[in-house]
């Protein structure tokens, strides 16, 4: 599965972004999908992922209550709402398809399995005064 990162950029601190992960020629409904992010020096970090077909979604602490993940199925297009930036959230910002794991009884997008994912090339997003 590839997949085309964008909507990257500069902001200031307290903007908003909001990113695209494109698929071509297959559904992305049927599968799960992450976004992560890497600063130079450090390793890639899940932030957020969602499920298939209208599962759960999952945030890590850090951006959980200002990013948002969801889908638009017409346009084969996982989008990441990114509100109240911080400096902190700079990096490049990628979208992978990931494993999935069971948790009380529902499948959920697991941000820990994604080995079989194709990276693309992702999208700078700076935050900055």
């Amino acid at each position: 599965l590839q997949l085309v990162e964008s909507g990257g950029g500069l902001v200031e601190p307290g903007g908003s972004l909001r990113l695209s992960c494109a698929a071509s020629g297959t559904t992305l409904d049927y599968y799960y999908i992450g976004w992560f992010r890497q600063v130079p020096g450090k390793e890639r970090e899940g932030v957020s992922c969602i499920s298939s077909r209208g599962g759960p979604t999952v945030y890590v602490d850090s951006v959980r209550g200002r990013f948002t993940v969801f889908r638009e199925n017409a346009k084969d297009t996982v989008y990441l709402q990114m509100n109240s930036l911080k400096p902190e959230d700079t990096g490049i910002y990628y979208c992978v398809s990931l494993g999935r794991r069971r948790v009380g009884g529902v499948w959920e997008c697991n941000l820990d399995d994604f080995l079989l994912g194709t990276w693309g090339q992702g999208t700078q997003v700076t935050v900055s005064s």
